[in-house]
């Protein structure tokens, strides 16, 4: 509940300022365009900063099953149901912009979760990984309904990959030439240590400025596998810090579009995509190794930058895009508080389950064999047996 209401509360400030000021068109601003977008690929390093790589290697099939088959399935799921609730083709744009996991909420979520490292891999790298896929149909998906074919949007879309990976591989080439100075220097004192810290956060922020001045994000969620400033819990915080300024930049947004009749649409928008992250993440983690996680990585749904910015990106060709996402996103960001708050309570009441077992069935004693009845003997008198020993009389 506390964190139900951080997030309305992030909303609300978003929405009295736009209201108070008398911003209109503040996505259409070129400052608002940057500001989110350094937001969302600041979501996309932290997120990927955090994963711990033994446990990303080790999980790299099931994040690649994630982020390619659960992308589509996801996107034909919410499609469904919004195809059946309204009947307008036209919404496979919309079931699309919110199928993606927001980075920056997942990264602002883990230091309190209590998944495992494995699952923690798994729901870091799905988030970070899915917007390219999602991204990649939005293009696909916009140039079929305006032009008629997705030939257009190819060529941008293969030369910005290019580009991503060049940029990563321009980090990692610097990472790799630092990398045994870094090591020495967090064995030095603590001087040592601050300096090269902070020289790597630098660095960081100057690729974070190219990456976002260019719409280069691929390459920030692949240098948070590598170029990692030993920052401890400055991440966690500050990845906190900007989930609530992403919400009050929705709700700058969501002012001016708001209606009714949309934001209902957009409600529905939001369980779906809520219950279509349920169903794929159930699919996803039949193996036993994921039982002890399965539940929370079925409420993992989350949305923010990603979805917002897909809908700026989709108001021009589908007018009211933006006025549906935007209350989609708070519907998917309630849900998300709610069922897993709901659910740490029942995790307390009910011991976890132990890993590897059904369930935590194995973990309670198993009752022993009963005792074998044994028939009752009735005790005998023992005989009295004559003494060989005589005392003297007594004089």
């Amino acid at each position: 509940m506390i964190r139900s209401a951080a997030l309305l509360s992030a909303l609300g400030a978003g929405w009295l300022a736009a209201w108070w000021s008398g911003w209109h068109d503040v996505d259409r601003s070129p400052a608002y365009g940057f500001f989110i977008t350094a937001l969302l690929g600041f979501g996309l390093y932290a997120s990927t900063s955090g994963i711990v790589i033994a446990e990303f290697r080790r999980q790299l099939g099931t994040v690649l099953l994630a982020v390619t088959l659960g992308v589509l399935a996801k996107v034909a799921l919410i499609f469904g149901v919004m195809l059946l609730a309204f009947g307008e083709p036209g919404h496979l744009v919309l079931a699309v912009a919110v199928a993606q996991i927001d980075p920056l909420s997942v990264a602002a979520m883990r230091a309190k979760s209590r998944m495992s490292d494995s699952a923690k891999a798994l729901l870091a790298a799905w988030a970070s990984f899915d917007d390219p896929i999602t991204v990649l149909l939005t293009v696909y998906i916009t140039a079929f309904a305006v032009r008629g074919g997705a030939a257009g949007g190819v060529g941008s879309f293969a030369v910005n990959l290019v580009l991503n990976l060049a940029l990563a591989g321009v980090a990692f080439l610097l990472w790799a030439l630092v990398r045994g100075r870094v090591r020495r220097a967090e064995a030095g004192g603590r001087a040592v240590r601050y300096a090269v810290r902070a020289v790597m956060v630098v660095a960081v922020l100057a690729l974070g400025f190219v990456a976002v001045q260019q719409s280069l994000l691929l390459a920030l969620a692949l240098l948070g596998l590598f170029f990692r400033p030993n920052l401890g819990r400055w991440v966690d915080g500050l990845a906190q810090a900007g989930m609530a300024l992403a919400l009050v930049a929705v709700g700058l947004v969501l002012a001016a579009e708001f209606s009714w009749a949309l934001a209902g649409v957009g409600a529905v928008l939001g369980v779906a995509a809520f219950g279509a992250q349920a169903v794929v993440a159930f699919a996803l983690t039949a193996p036993k190794r994921w039982r002890g996680d399965r539940v929370r990585l079925a409420l993992g749904q989350q949305n923010g930058l990603t979805a917002i910015i897909l809908a700026l990106l989709l108001e021009p060709a589908f007018p009211g895009a933006i006025a549906v996402v935007a209350p989609a996103v708070v519907v998917v960001n309630l849900l998300h508080a709610l069922a897993n708050g709901g659910y740490d309570r029942l995790s307390r009441v009910i011991p976890p389950p132990v890993p590897g077992s059904d369930f935590g069935l194995s973990a309670i004693p198993a009752p022993g064999p009963e005792p074998k009845h044994v028939p009752r003997v009735p005790l005998q008198p023992v005989p009295r047996v004559a003494s060989t020993y005589r005392s003297k009389p007594t004089p």
